[in-house]
Order: structure tokens, then C-alpha cells, then sequence
């Protein structure tokens, strides 16, 4: 039997009949089109379905939607403002971390919350916050330096799509 939850997500708020073992994931890619938020394992092995709840990163696949009532749900479309990216997006393309860019809306969700949480994360920091976000990918160190990037430890001048240059490569140039 449906149930009447009213979920706020990206700002807006929605009202909705789900049946009670309907998961947010759900809700997000099959009622309010939200389709950032990837389906990938189902299992919450992954992170791809990763999004923001009351600003700490979530798993909407293992997450009922009638759980998220009355609670700030953010994802992947809901971090730019208008046309404009933001700063953990921006630097997750001028770094070159996004791949296929199936776990990149997990990723940059993830580090979001961390950002918030911790502005200057240290190496460590940043690999425990995104230790539940997988990819196939990249390797993970483009990943780590987009981090280091909108946090500000990385200037833009030090950026060559392949790498990150060091203070002294800087200098010797």
C-alpha cells in the first residue's frame, strides 16, 4: 500500500506515493528523473547512487525514500548554480578525473561533504572520505587531485591536462 512522502531534493520540494520498499534511488531516476544519481551494484558496494542527505554522503540504493522526509537531499544536478559548475565539478573536469563518469557523480558528491567538513584535507582525508566510491577508471589520482584542487592546494597554473606540476617543475620552467 502507498504511503505519502514528501521528500526536498535539490531545493524543491515533492510530494509522492511510494510503496513502502521503495528506495530513494528509485524515487530519484524513475519519478523525478533525476538521472546523475547512477544504479550500478543495487548492494551499496559501489557509491555511484552516493548522494547528499542533510550534507553527509549517502547510499540512495539502500536508503527507503519514506526514510528522507522532511530531510535535504542533494544530487549531482543540485550542486551547480544555474550554468555554472561547481567548484568540486569545475576542478573534477579541468583535473581530468572524469572518465566514463559513471562513479563521477558519487565522487564529486562524496568529496563535497568532505569539503564542507574539512576545506584543506590532507592526502589521507581525501581517500577516506571517497573509500566507498569505486571506479573502474581513472586510478583514482586524477580523482584525488580534483580534490586537492577545489580545496585550493592545487593552483590552476600548476594544472596540464595529464598531470599536476610540482613547485619545483614550476620554477625550472
Amino acid at each position: 500500500m502507498k504511503q505519502l512522502v514528501e521528500l526536498m531534493v535539490n531545493n524543491e520540494s515533492y510530494e509522492l506515493a511510494v510503496e513502502p520498499q521503495t528506495t530513494l534511488l528509485e524515487v530519484l531516476r524513475n519519478d523525478l528523473g533525476l538521472t546523475g544519481t547512477k544504479e550500478a551494484c543495487g548492494t551499496g558496494e559501489c557509491g555511484s547512487c552516493t548522494v547528499l542527505i542533510d550534507g553527509r554522503p549517502m547510499l540512495s540504493c539502500l536508503t527507503l525514500a519514506l526514510d528522507c522526509s522532511q530531510r535535504d537531499i542533494v544530487t549531482i544536478e543540485g550542486l551547480a548554480e544555474g550554468e555554472r559548475m561547481s567548484p568540486v565539478q569545475q576542478a573534477f573536469q579541468d583535473c581530468g578525473a572524469i572518465q566514463c563518469g559513471f562513479c563521477t557523480p558519487g565522487m564529486i558528491l562524496s568529496a563535497t561533504a568532505l569539503l564542507e567538513e574539512t576545506p584543506r584535507p590532507t592526502e589521507e582525508q581525501i581517500k577516506k572520505a571517497l573509500e566507498g566510491n569505486l571506479c573502474r577508471c581513472t586510478g583514482y589520482n586524477k580523482i584525488i587531485e580534483a580534490v586537492k584542487k577545489a580545496s585550493g592546494q592545487i593552483a590552476p597554473d600548476q594544472i596540464i591536462p595529464d598531470k599536476i606540476i610540482s613547485e619545483q617543475e614550476q620554477e625550472s620552467q
